[in-house]
């Protein structure tokens, strides 16, 4: 039994301590860390070996197989929480100060969120990722991960408390729960006493069960369906390893590409040339009538289903579609889109500028590929979360995003008339 009250309390009292910490504790201890998952990897990706095998024997697709995969990742994983060390420290920042006619001095100063709470599936390496988020950002987390990771989660838990606790910091401030009965899910969003965020990373029944059930705030995201457009002007050389960046970089995650939108008069030249470029790397393709008229005899081509343009691939699967002009693109993207990653393809400035203002994505692209919405590609170090939405944060949630601030006013004596 879990006693998720309790763990609350202890998150509460911990993340007092932890707003109170300096920049260089939390960067020795987040540098310990680093070396723990180092000085650990072998116990870390045996528990991670055992999980994949039961994953395989269990029928999972080969998306959350690759989500769960660390043997070749892990490395990566203590370097991202090495580059949180380095980052500056978003706590106590001062920012929009200003003194007021009447000699009041008024700015805004960063503090700590709280307590978050992070539900997850398939994804070992954000219980890194969140821990050093966390710890850095001056927040304490309890952390619910999937069944499917359960030895992964707490062979790096281990690790990591140990670090933190090495350094004096409280191994409250880092809790998981250690069950994988789905129960704790529905009763850690109404810790409302004690959580101040939930953010969700799974599938967009995850996403929305937390919506719908949770008496604390939810931070959604990570859901993708991801477009480009390839207008008149675009370098078409170019444009194609783009596109086949995006679509074969890491198809499983959520800035994957999942619809090419490809403009009329370059159509019949050009998608030959993208089936040709990215067949040769596995990619099958879903294209619309007038895409598939321009495609017909190509074996990887399909006709496009009636829900293929509102689908999330997370393999290498791409939708085809052609369109007439740059407004059709634009009420395409916004029709079909998730609102996470959007990109135009062009050499044309007034077209890139329209997109730009038209597309309400929390990464919109020109002449780049989707997959650099990543806290780590974007300079972030890690981040927690891919917000989609629009309240608070946009985009990689990394440091900055894990605070909130309060209003600090200095006087001498000052009373209001």
């Amino acid at each position: 039994m879990v006693n998720l009250v309790e763990m609350g309390q202890r998150a509460r009292a911990a993340a007092r301590w932890l707003a109170q910490a300096t920049t260089e504790q939390k960067n020795a201890a987040l540098l310990a860390m680093a070396d723990a998952l180092e000085a650990q990897a072998d116990d870390i990706l045996e528990a991670n070996r055992l999980d994949l095998e039961d994953g395989r024997a269990n029928g999972l697709s080969a998306a959350l197989l690759d989500r769960l995969d660390l043997q070749r990742r892990l490395a990566g994983v203590a370097a991202d929480v090495r580059q949180v060390a380095r980052l500056p420290d978003p706590v106590g920042q001062v920012f929009d100060a200003k003194v007021l006619d009447n000699g009041l001095r008024v700015s805004k100063r960063r503090t700590p969120i709280g307590v978050l709470g992070v539900i997850y599936e398939a994804r070992p390496n954000v219980t890194a990722d969140v821990a050093a988020l966390a710890l850095k950002s001056g927040n304490a987390v309890i952390l619910r991960g999937g069944s499917e990771t359960y030895r992964s989660n707490l062979a790096l838990v281990r690790a990591l408390r140990g670090a933190m606790v090495a350094h004096d910091f409280p191994e409250d401030a880092f809790q998981y729960i250690e069950s994988p009965d789905r129960r704790y899910v529905g009763e850690m969003l109404r810790l409302h006493d004690y959580i101040d965020m939930i953010i969700p990373r799974g599938g967009s029944a995850l996403h929305a069960f937390c919506r719908e059930n949770s008496s604390i705030p939810v931070i959604t995201g990570g859901i993708g369906i991801c477009h480009l457009y390839v207008d008149e002007t675009a370098d078409l050389d170019a444009a194609l390893r783009v596109i086949h960046n995006a679509k074969t970089q890491r198809p499983s995650v959520c800035n994957a590409l999942d619809t090419l939108l490809v403009n009329q008069q370059i159509a019949a030249a050009f998608l030959p040339r993208v089936v040709e470029f990215l067949g040769a790397s596995g990619v099958t393709f879903r294209a619309e009538p007038r895409a598939l008229a321009l495609l017909r005899g190509a074996g990887s081509v399909q006709p496009a289903g009636p829900d293929d343009f509102d689908t999330e691939w997370m393999s290498l699967v791409l939708g085809l579609k052609v369109v007439d002009t740059l407004d059709e693109a634009i009420a395409h993207i916004q029709r079909h889109s998730t609102q996470h990653s959007d990109g135009i393809l062009t050499q044309n400035p007034a077209a890139a500028e329209r997109f730009l203002n038209e597309i309400d994505s929390a990464a919109v692209y020109v002449n780049a590929s989707t997959r650099f919405t990543d806290g780590s590609a974007l300079g972030l170090g890690a981040e927690i979360a891919i917000s989609t939405q629009r309240l608070h944060a946009r985009g990689p949630m990394a440091l900055a995003e894990l605070t909130t601030y309060k209003w600090v006013i200095i006087g001498e004596g000052h009373v209001r008339p």
